[in-house]
């Protein structure tokens, strides 16, 4: 028997938490700058305070792109600039608390606000080069094998393809007996095995690790692969099918002593409902104030460019399937509110040339603010459809209305993804509804914060606003 290969993946988790010392160089750097006679104390105790904030907000905005497909690092610049933002605001609310703002320049805080984003994502993607880098020579490598020529096997190989820096290097697929072989291996991986040869390989430590992707209703034969390789040397793990995936993300619970799975629930508790609810007034009477002239505004030129009211009111489904009046104002010359509504398409002849800009800059969404300060809407959630389209679309796509077990949103996750405007295809609607699901089951505060900053960057170039 061959001895166990000796891990030498380094741990990116703990390179990434390393560059976060920058937070803390960075103050007391700018702070020595700004002058020869500073409190080091200060600005040290500052600076220790905003790294373990940062570490701690970082837990909760910490989402991957597996969500999107977009690239990785990308996501991640994001993920640093929301959680930087959250952990400057919450820390300048303490020094304002406990009234030591006056220790600190004005200078050196504004100056290390816009610095350390730059530091942080920069040291990132040197680490990251790095680790593709180390993994090219051989170094940071764990050399694993996928037994299961399955649909979440291919998935799980394109996602570590399409992350250099992840440590890993796929040898090639085993195919399992009970497979029934439905899908072609592609050429550029190998197929080293059957059943027997995966046995064989994970007796002698021949890989890593191995992932088990076993064929959907396979459970017996699976439970029996895995009972077989308790007896092995090497580290297994599974790669989920749809039908488990789904459960992995049901919640646990307790009733009269009996374990019970939470598949179909309301995603918020009550203290979370309630967190959420403050979330949507503060904001919105904030954004309110701010966009009331450009309303006014909006409302004047509609009523001078085209006949008809300013606002235009239509019956969605809320919280449960309430239904209730969205509000927007008015971009094209018809109102539809029955049961056959056209969505509006490209070059659309019913758009008024106000409305058209309105529609681009999606600016025709603000009068929603109302429905969220009435409580029939949130901020951020998935965007809510024409009863006429629920109707459509809960009869082609499975669990389609459980997008109602939150309150619709002026913004959403599927929304800042690309996925809004027209759904000319069965397909476009099935991707919108996957990222409301995956919204409604990662819910955070933070999230929601990344949302409405992604949104207000895209407003003006989302080439699926029309």
């Amino acid at each position: 028997m061959e001895n166990l290969k000796v891990d030498n993946k380094i741990s990116a988790e703990l390179i990434y938490r390393s560059a976060d010392t920058l937070i803390i160089l960075g103050i007391l750097i700018l702070a020595s700058m700004h002058s020869s006679d500073y409190n080091i104390q200060g600005y040290l105790i500052v600076g220790l305070g905003a790294s373990l904030l940062f570490g701690l907000v970082g837990r909760f905005t910490d989402i991957y792109t597996s969500w999107s497909g977009r690239p990785f690092f990308r996501d991640e610049v994001i993920r640093i600039l929301v959680t930087w933002l959250v952990t400057f605001l919450f820390l300048i609310f303490i020094i304002f608390a406990v009234k030591t703002s006056e220790e600190y320049s004005r200078f050196v805080l504004i100056s290390w606000l816009f610095s350390t984003p730059l530091l942080l994502i920069s040291s990132r993607y040197a680490l990251r080069s790095l680790q593709a880098s180390l993994k090219r020579i051989g170094i940071n490598n764990h050399n694993i094998a996928i037994a299961g020529i399955t649909e979440q096997g291919l998935r799980f190989a394109e996602m570590i393809n399409s992350q250099p820096d992840s440590g890993f290097q796929i040898a090639g697929f085993y195919s399992l007996d009970e497979e029934i072989n439905t899908i072609e291996l592609p050429r550029q991986y190998a197929h080293i095995g059957n059943a027997q040869a995966m046995m064989e390989a994970a007796r002698s430590g021949e890989w890593d690790q191995i992932y088990l992707a076993p064929t959907s209703g396979q459970s017996e034969a699976s439970m029996r692969l895995i009972n077989e390789l308790a007896d092995t040397i090497t580290p297994i793990r599974l790669i989920p099918d749809n039908f488990t995936n789904s459960l992995l993300h049901s919640r646990y619970m307790e009733i009269a002593e009996t374990p019970i799975l939470r598949i179909y629930d309301a995603p918020l508790s009550t203290q979370r409902a309630v967190i959420k609810r403050i979330e949507d007034i503060f904001l919105g009477i904030l954004l309110l104030l701010l966009v009331a002239p450009l309303m006014l505004g909006i409302a004047i030129a509609i009523k001078l460019t085209s006949r008809g009211p300013i606002l235009f009111k239509q019956t969605r489904h809320g919280l449960r399937g309430e239904k209730f009046q969205v509000l927007k104002f008015r971009t094209m010359t018809v109102c539809e509110n029955g049961g056959n509504i056209k969505q509006a398409t490209r070059n659309d002849c019913r758009i008024t040339p106000v409305g058209a800009f309105l529609r681009k800059s999606s600016l025709d969404e603000l009068p929603q603010f109302f429905n969220v300060l009435q409580g029939h809407m949130s901020i951020v959630g998935p965007r809510p459809h024409a009863v006429s389209h629920n109707e459509e679309y809960r009869q082609l796509i499975p669990g389609y209305m459980r997008r109602h077990l939150m309150k619709p949103g002026i913004t959403g996750w599927a929304q800042v993804n690309g996925w809004r405007g027209e759904t000319d295809t069965l397909f476009k609607m099935e991707k919108r509804v996957e990222l409301d699901m995956e919204y409604i089951r990662s819910w955070s505060l933070a999230l929601d914060l990344r949302i409405i900053l992604v949104t207000a960057f895209k407003t003006f170039h989302d080439k699926n606003a029309y």
